[in-house]
């Protein structure tokens, strides 16, 4: 029983992301970093039309840009690890079902949660759809949040009206993607260059 307990106890402490979660306050300097990372938020950009601060928002607030991000575990007595309550993974932290819609219908059958190019595909994808089946515009946070999070027929449906906290975390994106577009302003110009670098 007590090695039971002990290993409970390691998977809970194990967290919920196998790769660091990063704390992004200038997000220059990460793309900055990771020029691929750039490279792959710019073609999703042009691909869909879907505003470059958007996306990294989006992925930002679901996995802070942490590859294997999965929802914690739900547990018994209080340290007993249970199941998860989503099957969310990735970047992103699409479901399978979403992401296996995304793969049927854009012929991306490789496409993984764990690749960041994937993972921006996937989300200028949907708010490419959400534009479409929600009709709300590919540059409004807020709104483009709560359907990426409620899906398109809760959003809807207004699923989001009695979720105080969700209401919250959608401000809060919406605020992240303002502050990543103002600060893509001044440094989009030297990403180009390193990204023009990149390919001697």
């Amino acid at each position: 029983m007590k090695k039971l307990i002990v290993f409970a106890l390691a998977i809970v402490l194990s967290g919920c992301f196998s790769t660091p979660a990063r704390e992004v306050v200038d997000i220059c300097q990460l793309l900055d970093e990771k020029v691929s990372w750039y490279q792959a938020v710019k073609k999703s950009e042009q691909k869909y039309q879907v505003p470059m601060n958007l996306q990294l928002a989006i992925i930002y607030q679901e996995s802070h840009f942490a590859s294997r991000a999965q929802p914690a575990r739900t547990t018994y007595l209080g340290f007993i690890p249970g199941p998860r309550p989503s099957s969310s993974y990735g970047y992103a932290q699409a479901k399978t079902e979403t992401w296996e819609w995304y793969q049927l219908k854009t012929g991306n059958n490789d496409a993984s949660r764990s690749n960041f190019a994937d993972s921006v595909d996937f989300v200028g994808w949907y708010v490419n759809q959400s534009k479409v089946r929600s009709k709300i515009s590919k540059s409004d946070a807020y709104n483009q949040y709560l359907a990426y999070h409620e899906g398109h027929n809760g959003f809807n449906k207004k699923s989001y009206k009695d979720k105080a906290w969700l209401l919250k975390v959608a401000k809060q994106v919406e605020k992240k993607s303002n502050d990543f577009k103002r600060q893509l302003s001044k440094c989009r110009a030297h990403l180009d260059s390193n990204r023009l670098w990149s390919f001697f």
